[in-house]
């Protein structure tokens, strides 16, 4: 079919004219193509998936019916627009009982998402004009910064490295961008890397952002999954509210990707912001799900479950992989193991094998040994290996994590260092 006029009707932010002409192949789209050539080539053989980053289970039963009897109100079948009151107050509550936050008002400073995505999505139209500068992470979740660029703005990517326990160095920031910087986006636990930020952290973050006149946006969809003590909150910080928000979400801590419902909390003139934009973007999540996701806000004890079995399968990876020579260090939160990638391989039978970087050693792991991870070269190569790999039980998950061993066992591993 020769080329319709519609080709170069697309905006320069997705490509212009040369929109779907790219070969260029992404590294999702390449592990996924890996994993359906290695499981056609292996048929029979089970692949071992630790790239996935989503919840391995079901959101818990009693969740299932309180949306089921939500479902069932009649005053519950409309638009939601910026939603009602059940969900603000149950989010004030638990930012309260849970992460220590005191005095948020839900009617204010607290408005319904559906999901962070949909958050990081929406937020920049608030605040960024062209040329305006945005510091995000690298490695880390972009969307905050795609649409931003989207809106002629610019992003500065602050590198996670482990010398600094992968948090960012706000010292390497360049004052021209500082001068030009609207927004810091962090998001902790962080993924890929797992790491936890301090309080301490957060505090300079809190004086920083005031200096420079930055606001602040949180991303803690992991908050809540940690290894021991309580989740540490952003807002938790003297200060932090008078400077951003925090992004709360129950997909990963509720077992409710699909479900897409969280909350923005804490600076109100941000939250009205969001508001204000959220209402010329979407009509709102079914207010039986944002009944649902009020529930297990109250009910936190759910997460503590869900956090108390990536904690064991977390150990038993650790191990696992510390005995095949990676430099493997359990985190404190959140479902990801980050690893240095190494950048050679011996085969018991002699030949050797050399990796240029992480996504070289994912392709190989998946080829030859079934094993899927998620490699990450934006500041050093690393794997990332994740804990909701499917397993019935705690029988089961030794099984899945002795195979991972056993498929390694004929390949001594080289290490940079």
């Amino acid at each position: 079919m020769s080329e319709s006029y519609i080709q170069n009707l697309f905006a320069e932010r997705i490509g212009g004219n040369q929109y779907g002409k790219s070969t260029a192949i992404y590294k999702f789209e390449k592990i996924k193509r890996a994993k359906r050539a290695a499981l056609a080539a292996n048929p029979g053989v089970a692949l071992i998936d630790m790239g996935v980053g989503e919840p391995d289970e079901m959101a818990f039963p009693e969740v299932v019916q309180e949306l089921h009897q939500e479902a069932l109100k009649p005053q519950n079948r409309g638009y939601a627009d910026n939603g009602d009151e059940q969900l603000k107050h149950a989010a004030a509550r638990y930012l309260d009982r849970v992460c220590g936050v005191k005095g948020i008002n839900p009617e204010t400073e607290v408005i319904h998402s559906i999901g962070s995505k949909a958050a990081l999505s929406i937020i920049p139209a608030a605040l960024i004009n062209p040329d305006d500068y945005v510091i995000m992470t690298t490695p880390g979740y972009p969307v905050f910064g795609t649409h931003s660029k989207y809106l002629g703005g610019r992003v500065f990517n602050l590198p996670l490295r482990p010398q600094h326990n992968f948090l960012p160095d706000l010292g390497a920031i360049p004052q021209e961008v500082l001068g030009r910087a609207k927004v810091m986006v962090l998001n902790y636990p962080n993924n890929p890397t797992g790491a936890s930020a301090t309080a301490e952290f957060f505090s300079q973050v809190v004086d920083f952002a005031r200096k420079h006149r930055l606001v602040v946006i949180h991303d803690a969809a992991y908050a809540a999954l940690v290894f021991e003590g309580k989740p540490l909150s952003f807002l938790a910080t003297p200060g932090a509210k008078e400077v951003g928000v925090e992004l709360h979400s129950t997909s990963k801590s509720f077992n409710m990707t699909g479900w897409r419902c969280g909350f923005v909390a804490g600076n109100e003139l941000l939250v009205r912001a969001y508001g204000d934009v959220k209402d010329n973007t979407d009509s709102g999540q079914f207010l039986a799900i944002q009944h649902a996701a009020a529930y297990c806000y109250d009910h936190p004890e759910i997460t503590e479950k869900i956090a108390a079995k990536y904690s064991r399968r977390m150990d038993s990876l650790v191990q696992s992989l510390k005995s095949l020579g990676f430099n493997a260090t359990k985190p404190k939160g959140s479902f990801f193991l980050y690893v240095a990638a190494p950048v050679g391989a011996t085969k018991r039978n002699g030949d050797k094998l050399a990796f240029n970087n992480a996504e070289e050693v994912s392709q190989w792991l998946i080829t030859e040994k079934l094993i899927s991870t998620v490699p990450w070269d934006d500041a050093g190569a690393f794997l990332r290996f994740s804990v909701t790999f499917i397993a019935k039980d705690q029988a089961e998950e030794q099984q899945v994590l002795g195979e991972l061993a056993r498929r390694l066992s004929d390949v001594r591993f080289e290490f940079a260092g």
